[in-house]
């Protein structure tokens, strides 16, 4: 707060009108051991070109994804983005507009919005779709609080393939809020009783599918089961290229469905800005979070765009928000809708059978080394391998050989049990080449 022109008096009467006698007290939440006790260890000062040198040396120990065979997936994806969409976005009238709170002004922000609804709605089979969402796990988030607030009960149930992230993030909010959830055990091979843990004081179900450790889930059972006890299923994705591919959520009973769109048009980005997409049936528009575009005409008849639903913080009094996002995606939301674009729906379906073709081949492979087993029946792009070491090791040693090999399940689970556990992941960038180095420098280290 040394920054903030403020004084003694202003700092008192802000933390008396919240509640608290000091400043520290605003972080009682974070465990005690974790608190720093003093100021980092930085150099006070440091010039202009010093610093760029210090940032540069830290910056050259990295490996980008791009520079070696690269299989990471397990939340976010490398695909090609085309070089159109980094030069639209980077228009002016693109890269520096923000809210539309003027449609007169605006249209064309409203336009692309209104036409990346269209398409969200169009992946996941339902019937509307939002804008604005900031990646997967928010979103998620603010899918079980939607559920919440439909059926007026406060008790999520979290299959055992959601996303740990995703997960943290519901558990995360649900106890700010007092709410119950239910996560079930790690689900390595898609097979968890989930319809058992369904009664009549679920709100809603999540589940994702692939799910994280790359199985493909059907969910009309589940969904059947939530609508026979008035809950709702949420479902949930991490790769979008998928829906080029499999059923829609939607045409399999989802009521809500939530995911990470970062696989189009948004590169890795050491980790965001991301995009959420969000979708849900037309009968649960007005409890949806983030904001809505629709298409309307002006007095003369003329085609035009407005914000229809805005539901945010920033745009009514807070407790009549359904959400508390205080912030807009809207150029990730234009880098998917300009990549979709150009793919088309044809595209799309092409670059999925690719990414599914690619990962077959590189199973089939890594299937044939000693000390490597397969664990899916079924997958996209991403599935899970056991090795005859723990994973971890694994993967530091084929990094120094110039492999970037997967994630180990014990960084998402640590303490799991699956500490020799691989997700490995395989797009449209990976080449037979790629898949060869991998297995060989496999073969050495294990």
């Amino acid at each position: 707060m040394r920054y903030l022109p403020l004084s003694d008096t202003d700092r008192g009467e802000m933390l008396a009108r919240i509640g608290v006698s000091h400043v520290d007290e605003l972080f009682a939440d974070v465990p005690r051991n974790l608190l720093l006790t003093e100021p980092v260890d930085l150099p006070r000062r440091k010039g202009e070109l010093d610093v760029e040198r210090i940032l540069s040396r830290m910056s050259a120990k990295n490996v980008p994804a791009s520079s070696v065979p690269f299989f990471v997936g397990a939340g976010a994806y490398k695909h090609h983005v085309p070089a159109t969409v980094d030069h639209l976005i980077q228009r002016s009238e693109f890269l520096t507009s923000y809210t539309p709170y003027q449609p007169e002004i605006a249209q064309g922000t409203l336009q692309y919005l209104f036409e990346f609804q269209t398409q969200v709605a169009a992946l996941t089979g339902m019937d509307v779709a939002n804008a604005s969402m900031y990646d997967g796990s928010t979103g998620t988030g603010e899918a079980v609080l939607m559920a919440h607030r439909v059926t007026k009960r406060r008790k999520a149930v979290l299959s055992g393939g959601l996303h740990p992230h995703y997960a943290d993030v519901v558990k995360t909010l649900s106890d700010m809020a007092s709410d119950e959830t239910v996560i079930l055990s790690p689900d390595v091979a898609g097979t968890e009783d989930i319809l058992s843990q369904i009664d009549d004081k679920t709100s809603c179900v999540v589940v994702q599918t692939p799910d994280v450790f790359g199985n493909m889930r059907d969910l009309k059972p589940i969904a059947d089961k939530a609508h026979q006890h008035g809950a709702l299923l949420i479902a949930v994705f991490t790769e979008v290229v998928s829906l080029g591919l499999l059923k829609s959520p939607g045409s399999m009973g989802a009521d809500i469905v939530v995911g990470e769109g970062q696989s189009i048009g948004n590169a890795l980005n050491f980790g965001g800005p991301y995009v959420g997409l969000f979708a849900t049936q037309s009968k649960y528009i007005r409890q949806m979070p983030g904001r809505l575009c629709g298409e309307t005409v002006d007095a003369d008849g003329n085609r035009g765009f407005v914000l229809t639903l805005s539901t945010r913080e920033q745009h009514i009094r807070r407790d009549k928000a359904t959400s508390n996002i205080c912030t807009n995606s809207g150029l990730c939301s234009l880098a998917f809708t300009i990549h979709m674009t150009l793919l088309g729906e044809a595209g799309l379906t092409r670059l999925a059978r690719i990414n599914h073709a690619n990962a077959v081949k590189l199973a089939d492979l890594l299937g044939q080394v000693k000390g490597v087993e397969v664990l899916n029946r079924t997958f996209f792009n991403e599935f899970t391998v056991k090795l005859a070491k723990p994973a971890a090791d694994v993967v530091e040693r084929l990094a120094d050989k110039g492999v970037l090999a997967g994630v180990p399940v014990s960084r998402l689970m640590p303490g799991a049990g699956l500490d020799n556990l691989l997700l490995v992941a395989s797009t449209e960038v990976n080449t037979d080449d790629d898949r060869a180095a991998f297995v060989a420098a496999l073969k050495e280290v294990l």
